[in-house]
């Protein structure tokens, strides 16, 4: 049960942020592993820079919100790290996939 204003309601509420803040902007940053494995012959250090450019610039908007509210640091560092150690397994898992697929990329040179 919830606490009025309790450090441990806020402590699950900041973990949740910063995991969702970690997903929305490595998402926001790059397509999706999906696409990362569909074109990974044609587009793969692309997309893998721009999984890298997503999680500094998630990491960082975490850190501003863990200063910001010191008392729930903890878990917004948490919350972010956990998301951004399963968006990057995710993507690098995704990379070695379409690699490895015979099957074409849906993205074609002109």
């Amino acid at each position: 049960m919830l606490e009025t204003g309790g450090s441990r309601a806020l402590a699950g509420l900041a973990f949740l942020s910063g995991a969702l803040a970690m997903a929305d902007i490595v998402a926001k940053a790059c397509s999706s592993p999906q696409t990362t494995e569909i074109n990974a012959g044609s587009r793969a250090d692309t997309l893998m820079k721009w999984v890298s450019v997503g999680l500094v610039e998630g990491a960082a908007l975490v850190v501003v919100a863990a200063v910001i509210s010191p008392e729930v640091s903890g878990a917004f560092l948490a919350g972010g790290a956990v998301e951004g150690v399963i968006t990057y397994v995710q993507y690098r898992h995704a990379k070695a996939a379409g690699l490895a697929s015979k099957e074409p990329g849906t993205e074609h040179p002109y």
